[in-house]
């Protein structure tokens, strides 16, 4: 599949990313430098840099597979995710900000206190662990499919590029190659889905070879595999875990010269998640107008590249997968580096560490979490029977919903209690977990589970009233805690060239949706 032009694009790729890294590391000196990038990040590199983070080779490959199965329900999970960030950015991020936090378990001391913050932290390591396996085990696999390496050998290989100069750089020195990354990404499949446009015949013809679902945003309620109700009421749940608690995604904008920036740079993430449907999806319906009877809609993506790209082209393709890959593993690695050494370590030893001792410990917790991810990745290999978009989508569903109540219930109730909050998740990961496992193992065999994204609802409903219970059994104490400000208070506080934004923003989403409905 790949030639010596196409190996020594990679490569050259790889030496400049890597040297990027390792360039940036030179310059940090300071603990804060490692996990916040001295607070100088601006608006552009914050947007950029969130934009790598969330396109995985999970994205660029299964995207492009599901749109070949099924269509543009999907881009649900890209198109409605502006409203979560807007949500993140006018009542989360200020606080955020305010509090002066590094780690979102910080935030948790201050709002509950501190064995939740404690139960928090391991939490969001093992979610973040667990993260880095799928993500690994996604890029790796499409990685031993092109180079026809065994599949341990490509995870080794990938684990090892993506903690490099994470573990030297920290936070700059990823978000900058995240940067670099998500223009590359953005460029090299937009010139694909030119190229197959062009090999189609044109945007009408790819209409007219595409069945009339496959162009509908809403299937109906009792579609097999995404009926519009789940969607309605399980991805929300997703969507704020994602957008609004998920340390990978927040320690970004918290890196920002000021809150500005910070909510430009979700603004301008806001936007380019615009396109991702368009380089990303588009591949897919294209490649069903081409080849319509393909045996695995897992493979579209990689059919339209070997099919259509010329030689170098196609070594820039698997570059860019493999920077996807690069992008989301080191930004996930940084974070859980983080949690542990500014939150977990410090539970056992109640002392403030140097800055030159945090630095270490978080370049030593990184190779840990690296090693526990390349585990995980070879120990998924074993699941069958799943779409790579579904897997991936599913195994976050499950690790998402008891975080989401604590937080939303923290940001909007003021009675929300320390006590409910410690045992929503402590108990309330129980079914959580226990039921994935089980959803993923398909078992019982007699049982025909609900969509996944039901699923998360129920959780997310069942954790709530749990919560709200617990709150009044156990109610705060009027010394302790604090209270969110109010969606009114952020909405007033942003300038108004944001908010213009914003609403632009809300129209051409408003006519997408009126268009593919």
């Amino acid at each position: 599949m790949l030639n010596t032009l196409d190996f020594a694009v990679v490569a050259i790729y790889l030496v400049i990313l890597v040297g990027l890294g390792f360039f940036i590391s030179f310059r940090r000196k300071h603990s804060e430098d490692y996990f916040l990038a001295g607070r100088k990040l601006k608006w552009y590199t914050i947007g950029l840099s969130i934009f790598g983070t969330n396109v995985s080779p999970m994205m660029l490959i299964s995207s492009a597979g599901v749109a070949y199965a099924y269509g543009m329900v999907a881009n649900n999970f890209e198109w409605l995710a502006w409203i979560f960030l807007l949500l993140y950015a006018s009542v989360f991020l200020p606080f955020y900000m305010k509090s002066g936090i590094v780690t979102l378990p910080q935030f948790i001391r201050l709002r509950y206190d501190e064995r939740t913050r404690d139960l928090l932290s391991w939490i969001i390591v093992l979610q973040i662990t667990i993260g880095v396996g799928s993500v690994l085990f996604a890029g790796s696999l499409l990685l031993s499919q092109i180079l026809g390496w065994p599949l341990l050998v490509s995870i080794l290989f990938m684990a090892a590029i993506s903690a490099s100069f994470t573990i030297t750089g920290g936070l700059e020195a990823v978000v900058i190659t995240d940067s670099f990354q998500s223009i590359f990404m953005i460029v090299a499949c937009a010139v694909l889905v030119w190229i197959g446009l062009d090999a189609l015949g044109g945007w009408q013809t790819l209409r007219d070879s595409t069945p009339d679902d496959h162009w509908k945003l809403f299937r109906a309620s009792n579609d097999p595999v995404y009926p519009w109700h789940a969607i309605i009421l399980g991805y929300p749940v997703m969507a704020t875990w994602f957008w609004c608690t998920n340390q990978t995604i927040v320690q970004r904008s918290l890196a920002a010269n000021d809150l500005n920036h910070a909510r430009l740079g979700i603004v301008f993430t806001s936007y380019l998640k615009l396109l991702i449907p368009v380089i990303f999806f588009l591949p897919g319906l294209i490649c069903r107008g081409l080849y319509p009877d393909l045996d695995n809609p897992d493979e579209a993506f990689m059919t339209m590249v070997t099919g259509y790209l010329p030689h170098g082209m196609i070594g820039l393709i698997v570059a860019v997968l493999v920077a996807a890959l690069i992008s989301t593993i080191n930004s996930m690695l940084n974070s859980g580096s983080t949690i542990f050494t500014l939150d977990i370590w410090q539970q056992f030893t109640n002392k403030r560490l140097e800055p030159n001792q945090a630095a270490t410990l978080g370049k030593w917790s990184t190779f840990a979490i690296t090693l526990l991810g390349i585990i995980i990745a070879y120990g998924l290999s074993n699941v069958e029977g799943m779409q790579l978009f579904d897997l991936i989508n599913s195994i976050f569903s499950f690790l998402s919903p008891s975080l989401v109540v604590i937080f939303l219930f923290g940001a909007f109730f003021s009675w929300a209690s320390p006590r409910a909050a410690y045992y929503t998740l402590l108990i309330g990961n129980i079914p959580s977990i226990a039921i994935g496992v089980m959803y993923l193992a398909k078992w019982p065999s007699t049982f025909t589970w609900p969509h996944f994204l039901l699923i998360t609802f129920y959780l997310f409903v069942g954790l709530s009233v749990f919560m709200a219970i617990f709150s009044w059994l156990f109610p705060r104490p009027q010394e302790s805690s604090l209270s969110m400000p109010s969606f009114k208070e952020g909405y007033e506080n942003q300038s108004k060239y944001i908010l213009i934004l914003w609403l632009v923003l809300a129209v051409i989403m408003a006519a997408i949706y009126a268009y593919f409905i």
